[in-house]
């Protein structure tokens, strides 16, 4: 890694520099914000440790800059015990971490490796490719992995089977990119969102007079996918009076119109996917035996998110990038206790369920980081968490000790909610309980205050 540090005491300065390059990570010293500025302006980094009060440009100065217009490099804040009302305003301002001096330099190379993780998240991610259900690095997506690399380029029919969410047609759609029709149409249906007096219209076309109404040819999904791949989405749902239809079809490579009398030839890969258990709905009569072994050629099972917690990071850091380029706000950051709350969760609507918890959280989240509250998990799914969770992100506090031989220091922790009924409680003190006058001086609209004032619970 590569830190700049920004510190006009130059004794914590250097000092700072020398321990971290003991740890193996390159430091590099700024005396002021201008200074500071200036580097950043012309060389990389992966992180910044900023001090808050500097002379000319300060640290919350240099920190809107950064995320205004400068480079988009985490930043971990340092402050003098005391500056609560410092510590909430940089925090929402999207510093990623708070350190208040005097601090032991480990935690400070323990934030600096947490920071690092999350880039070496993002780096495995934009080397994946395209598709979300392609991403991971667990035992079961590796071996899926390795099976699509086989049988993309063939012809072969292909189910694929996994709980709704898990990401069948994103699947089938990574298939059909690295097979050799690629150049030809990616045609989906979805079989269960179509009602069963039209599924065969849908997908076989009809003739002009097939049926009242039928004023025109119109081709099928078969035809439309010519050259190309037809995904059959939820094909457990298909009326079993048509099931023979397409089983012809797929042995024949041959098609009907409805109400017409010619065969059209066809060439399509089929690719099949369901949420249910076929084998239970040929056992019942409800799924024709010999269609399923048509469609079963090769099958692909893709778990559910809860058996793969190791890839949710992944895909979570993914989702990050893919949401702030979709709805187009500034990337954000997920704290380590953000990831890990994440990492516990059951999700028992897969990747769907995550992709949409991640952009509700950059669209609620206050500051760059997002935080466990910001997922909102807890209220909505108790129950669902495996293991305890710790409180929201956290900001370190290593209390001064007494001069000893060997440093012992004491650290209190406080997350961002403490910090910020500190920060509400001295602005109502200082302002002798002017709300107004709080409100404005803490950056809040009055009602915001109202709301924090009843959900902390304060008497002023």
């Amino acid at each position: 890694m590569r830190i700049l540090v920004i510190d006009d005491e130059k004794n914590l300065r250097e000092s700072i520099v020398e321990y971290l390059s003991l740890e193996e990570i390159e430091a590099v010293p700024a005396s002021s914000g201008e200074e500071g500025q200036t580097l950043l302006q012309k060389e990389v980094f992966d992180a910044v440790v900023l001090d808050l009060k500097m002379p000319g440009i300060s640290g919350i100065d240099l920190l809107q800059w950064i995320r205004n217009s400068g480079p988009e490099v985490p930043v971990i804040m340092m402050s003098a015990f005391g500056d609560v009302q410092d510590a909430v305003k940089a925090m929402k301002l999207g510093a990623k971490d708070y350190l208040v001096k005097p601090f032991d330099p480990a935690e400070l190379v323990l934030r600096l490796k947490r920071i690092g993780e999350e880039q070496s998240l993002r780096r495995k991610v934009l080397a994946r490719g395209e598709g979300e259900g392609w991403i991971g690095e667990s035992p079961s997506i590796l071996q899926i992995r390795r099976l699509v690399e086989k049988v993309a380029p063939t012809l072969s029919t292909i189910l694929i089977t996994g709980e709704s969410g898990t990401g069948k047609e994103v699947l089938a759609r990574e298939i059909h990119r690295l097979s050799a029709r690629k150049s030809g149409p990616f045609v989906p249906v979805n079989l269960g969102g179509i009602p069963d007096t039209l599924v065969e219209s849908e997908l076989f076309g009809y003739e002009r007079g097939a049926f009242t109404g039928a004023d025109r040819r119109k081709e099928g999904m078969f035809e439309i996918a010519s050259s190309g791949t037809l995904f059959l989405d939820e094909i457990g749902d298909m009326p079993i009076h048509l099931q023979v239809k397409l089983l012809r079809a797929i042995q024949e490579r041959k098609i009907q119109r409805l109400g017409g009398t010619g065969f059209i030839p066809i060439d399509v890969r089929i690719i099949a996917a369901t949420n249910r258990d076929l084998e239970s709905k040929v056992r019942e009569g409800t799924f024709r035996e010999d269609l399923f072994y048509r469609l079963n050629v090769i099958r692909i099972h893709l778990p559910p998110l809860r058996e793969r917690p190791e890839d949710i990071p992944l895909l979570a850091v993914h989702f990050l990038e893919k949401v702030g380029k979709t709805i187009g706000i500034r990337p954000k950051r997920f704290s380590p206790e953000a990831l890990e709350v994440l990492q516990r969760y059951s999700f028992p609507g897969n990747i769907r369920e995550l992709e949409n918890m991640i952009e509700r959280a950059c669209i609620l989240a206050e500051g760059d980081t997002i935080l466990p509250r910001d997922l909102g998990i807890l209220p909505m799914a108790q129950g669902n968490l495996k293991g305890d969770i710790g409180s929201s992100a956290s900001v370190q506090v290593a209390l001064k000790p007494e001069p000893l031989q060997q440093p012992n220091y004491l650290e209190k922790t406080l997350n961002i909610k403490d910090l910020e009924r500190e920060a509400i409680l001295e602005a109502l003190r200082k302002n002798h309980g002017n709300r107004t006058q709080a409100a404005k001086e803490l950056g809040f609209t009055r009602r915001t205050l109202l709301n924090k004032i009843k959900e902390y619970g304060i008497n002023e």
